[in-house]
């Protein structure tokens, strides 16, 4: 898998802190598209820090839509789908390119500031998962052939998280080969729900993931976070009026 072949695609929110650390983590040559639904400083800021090789869509839309629209503005035969608020391994790309033929491929998910333990412990249910047949994708990690993606009918865009997991299970019960790299390494910077309680967090993704994957979620659950996302976006907003008084100060 050559770094021509891939387009990373991004969905970015009030992502100004973490955008350029995770911009300096991606070689120039390979493709970024970013689906923007920010309020904040964002898109221009990656304009300014990556002026080549970058797409911008400013759209308002949930994250499941913001991949989509990635996906459909690529035109790679790889979609790497990840999150702002992760930096990729030195040695990423360079290991994609060693990667056996499969049509979904999914790394581990790191941290080096914080919660160590857990994302070892998360790595390693992952593992398990995987070896009982039931990929544990995350969308900060995650690359998925484009045609395999269009077969399959895209992401279910009425979810607003776990539509990383929805979308692996479908593609592997469609028949494609999946396959799990634990040294495929992001390491993740924005700890936010893990400092809500690590119990809270696994809780909330293993109930709504067993809904899913059994094909209980009622409809109407679907398009709700169960207050998943509420503390991000109560941060983002007050940064956004922190960074306003200072402006006016």
């Amino acid at each position: 898998m050559d770094s021509c072949d891939i387009s990373i695609v991004v969905p970015t929110r009030n992502e100004a802190n973490n955008l350029p650390f995770f911009l300096a983590s991606i070689p120039d040559s390979i493709q970024l598209i970013i689906v923007d639904s920010s309020q904040d400083s964002t898109p221009a800021l990656a304009r300014r820090l990556r002026p080549i090789n970058t797409h911008i869509v400013e759209r308002m839309c949930n994250i499941a839509q913001a991949r989509q629209i990635g996906a459909e503005v690529a035109r790679t035969p790889w979609l790497l789908f990840t999150d702002a608020d992760i930096t990729f391994a030195p040695n990423y790309f360079e290991r994609l390119q060693t990667v056996p033929p499969c049509d979904v491929v999914y790394g581990s998910k790191q941290s080096q500031t914080g919660f160590t333990n857990y994302y070892r412990w998360f790595t390693r249910a992952q593992g398990w998962s995987q070896a009982l047949g039931i990929p544990a994708a995350s969308g900060s990690n995650l690359l998925i052939r484009r045609p395999v993606l269009k077969a399959v009918g895209g992401f279910d865009q009425q979810l607003v998280c776990n539509e990383d997991s929805e979308i692996v299970w479908r593609i592997r019960r469609y028949g494609y080969r999946v396959r799990f790299d634990p040294g495929l390494i992001v390491y993740e910077r924005d700890h936010r729900r893990l400092e809500r309680g690590a119990l809270a967090k696994t809780l909330h993704s293993g109930i709504r993931c067993a809904l899913l994957y059994f094909n209980l979620m009622p409809s109407r659950w679907r398009s709700r976070d169960w207050g998943y996302w509420s503390v991000g976006r109560r941060r983002s907003r007050e940064d956004n009026q922190k960074g306003s008084s200072s402006v006016c100060n």
